[in-house]
C-alpha cells in the first residue's frame, strides 16, 4: 500500500477593516484596493491584505507561506523518490516540517510560540519554512542562484560620520505600511528630532523593490536643492542579529534600511482635510503653488514623481508644504523619454497609464489636478463601486464642478483633466501664468517669503498631535525580517545605500 503525506492546516485569518495610505494590492485576486479610506481588510496576525468581496474566498492559511511550503514538499518528494525504502524510513524519523514564521519555536507541547518576549503577533513579512534540521530550501536557493553584478559602484571612503541605529532613540511610530514603518527618532548626541523610515530588506527583496529604494535615496539626497521637497540627512543599514536595549526600549537589530529625514510635525494634507472637509480658496491656492514649485524642480532634473496625493504632501511647523515619499519616482526622463510602468494610487492615476500608453511628466499634472479638485471641493473627481468602475470613470467621465466654484478654479481643473497628455496644462502652456494664480508672487513664493494661510498647532519639536493616533499609540518597535531570505541574496545590491548629508555632519559637529 502506498501512503501519501498530507497536511491539514486550518489557521483562520483575523481580518479587520483598514485604511491604506499607499497603493496596495489584494493578495487573493491580485488587483488594487481602491478608494480613499477603508479600502480593504488586513489580517491582524499575518498582515494579509484583501478586498471586502474576497474575504470569504481566502483559505485558512494564516501565517503560511504557500510558495515555500510547496517548495519544501517538492524537495521531500524528490528525496523520497531517489532513496530506498530504508532511507525513506530514516527521513521519516528526522522530525516534522514546520510551516510558519521564522523565529517561531516549538515548545515541548507542540504549540508554536514566538521567539520574541513581547507577545506580539508575528508579521506576514516574516513568513518562511522552519526546519528542525538544516534548511534545505535555503541551501538549494544558494546553490542555484547566479552571481549578480552589483547595481552600483562602491562609494569612496571619506571622513564623514557614520550612523547606526544605536545613535538614535525611537520615541513614537508615526506610520506604517507594507513597506515598513516611520518613527519619530531623536539623535542622542544633539537631541534633535528626525523622521526615521525603516524598510525591511526582506520585503524590499520579495517585492523586487531594490531599484525603487535606491531611486528614493538618490531623489531624497537631491531634495536639498529645493525647499518644497522633504530633506534627507542620512541613510544606513543594519546587519546585527542580537537585540539591544536603549533608553528603556528594546530594539531587535535586524536587517533594515533606514532613511533619516527632517521631521515635519505639521502632518499631511489628508489629515488636515479630514478635519475641515475642504480648504478655502486662498489656502488651496497657496498649497497648489508650492506643490508646483516642487514638481517642476523634479521635472527639471528628469524625474517623474508618479505618486502625488494628499497623503504625500506634508506641512512643516510654519505651514509650508513638503512633498514626501519618492519610492515611485522615475529617473532619466529628459526630453522625449517615455516610460510605460503601471503604478500610482488608483484615484490619482492618469488615463494614459490605464490605457497602457507610454508617458512622461504629463501623469504628474493629471494627479495634480485630482489633488487640487480634492482640496477645493472635498471629494474625488472620479468614482466607482470597485476598481474597474473607478478606472472606467477616469477614462471617460467628466468631473462635476459645483456652481460655487470660481471661474478660474473650474478652468484650471478642466485644463488639467484633458485626456490628451500633450494638450494638458503643465505640459502645454505655463501653469504659473494661469489666472487661478494671478495673485501669486512666484518669486517670493519660491523663497518661502509668503506667510502660509494656516499654521499647524505644534507645542514642541517632538509634537505628534498632527499624526494618526492609531499609529502613535503603538510601541516604536522595529519589525523582524525573514533571515532565511536575507541570507540567500546578494547583499551587494545595497552596497551603495549608506549616505550622510553634509547638513547632518554639521549637526553632529556642534
Amino acid at each position: 500500500m502506498i501512503h501519501k503525506e498530507r497536511f491539514k492546516i486550518d489557521m483562520p485569518h483575523r481580518f479587520k477593516v483598514y485604511n491604506y495610505k499607499s497603493p496596495t494590492f489584494c493578495e487573493h485576486c491580485g488587483t488594487l484596493l481602491w478608494g480613499l479610506a477603508k479600502q480593504g481588510l488586513k489580517c491582524e496576525e499575518c498582515s494579509m491584505n484583501v478586498h471586502h468581496k474576497c474575504q470569504k474566498k481566502v483559505a485558512n492559511l494564516c501565517g503560511v507561506n504557500q510558495k515555500l511550503m510547496a517548495e519544501a514538499l517538492a524537495i521531500i518528494e524528490s528525496k523520497q523518490q531517489a532513496k530506498s525504502t530504508k532511507e525513506t524510513d530514516i527521513i521519516g524519523r528526522e522530525g516534522p516540517v514546520g510551516i510558519g514564521q521564522p523565529g517561531m519555536l516549538r515548545s515541548p507541547s507542540g504549540l508554536v510560540t514566538g521567539s520574541s518576549s513581547t507577545g506580539t503577533p508575528a508579521n506576514k513579512d516574516m513568513q518562511g519554512v522552519s526546519w528542525e534540521g538544516p534548511t534545505e530550501v535555503s541551501r538549494l536557493v544558494k546553490e542555484t542562484r547566479t552571481e549578480e553584478e552589483p547595481l552600483y559602484a562602491v562609494p569612496k571612503k571619506d571622513h564623514q560620520p557614520k550612523f547606526t541605529i544605536d545613535d538614535f532613540i525611537l520615541h513614537k511610530m508615526l506610520g506604517k505600511g507594507s513597506f515598513g514603518k516611520v518613527f519619530l527618532s531623536e539623535l542622542k548626541k544633539s537631541g534633535q528630532f528626525f523622521a526615521m523610515k525603516a524598510l525591511k530588506k526582506d520585503v524590499v527583496l520579495m517585492d523586487d523593490d531594490v531599484e525603487c529604494t535606491m531611486v528614493e535615496r538618490r531623489v531624497l539626497s537631491l531634495a536639498w536643492e529645493n525647499p518644497f521637497l522633504t530633506h534627507l540627512y542620512c541613510t544606513f543599514q543594519t546587519k546585527e542579529k542580537k537585540k539591544k536595549r536603549t533608553a528603556g526600549h528594546t530594539y531587535p537589530l535586524t536587517e533594515n534600511l533606514f532613511f533619516v529625514m527632517e521631521y515635519l510635525n505639521g502632518g499631511d494634507l489628508m489629515f488636515h482635510i479630514q478635519t475641515c472637509h475642504k480648504f478655502d480658496l486662498h489656502r488651496a491656492t497657496f498649497y497648489a503653488a508650492e506643490i508646483i514649485c516642487g514638481l517642476q524642480f523634479l521635472h527639471s532634473k528628469g524625474i517623474i514623481y508618479r505618486d502625488l496625493k494628499l497623503d504625500n504632501v506634508l506641512l512643516d511647523s510654519e505651514g509650508h508644504i513638503k512633498i514626501a515619499d519618492f519610492g515611485m519616482c522615475k529617473e532619466n526622463m529628459q526630453d522625449e523619454s517615455r516610460t510605460s510602468t503601471f503604478c500610482g494610487t488608483p484615484d490619482y492615476i492618469a488615463p494614459e497609464i490605464l490605457l497602457g500608453q507610454k508617458y512622461n511628466s504629463s501623469v504628474d499634472w493629471w494627479s495634480f489636478g485630482v489633488l487640487l479638485y480634492e482640496m477645493l471641493i472635498g471629494q474625488s473627481p472620479f468614482h466607482g463601486r470597485d476598481e474597474e468602475e473607478l478606472f472606467q470613470s477616469v477614462r471617460t467621465d467628466t468631473p462635476v464642478y459645483p456652481r460655487w466654484l470660481t471661474k478660474d478654479a473650474k478652468d484650471i481643473l478642466v485644463k488639467l483633466f484633458v485626456r490628451e497628455p500633450e494638450e494638458r496644462l503643465g505640459v502645454k502652456g505655463n501653469i504659473r501664468q494661469h489666472n487661478f494664480f494671478s495673485s501669486t508672487d512666484w518669486k517670493a513664493l519660491e523663497q518661502r517669503q509668503i506667510a502660509p494661510p494656516f499654521r499647524p498647532t505644534i507645542t514642541s519639536p517632538s509634537d505628534c498631535n498632527n499624526f494618526d493616533k492609531e499609529f502613535i499609540n503603538e510601541k516604536p518597535r522595529l519589525s523582524c525580517a525573514d533571515r532565511t531570505l536575507i541570507n540567500s541574496v546578494d547583499q551587494t545590491m545595497f552596497r551603495n545605500f549608506s549616505f550622510v548629508n553634509p547638513g547632518m555632519a554639521h549637526i553632529t559637529a556642534r
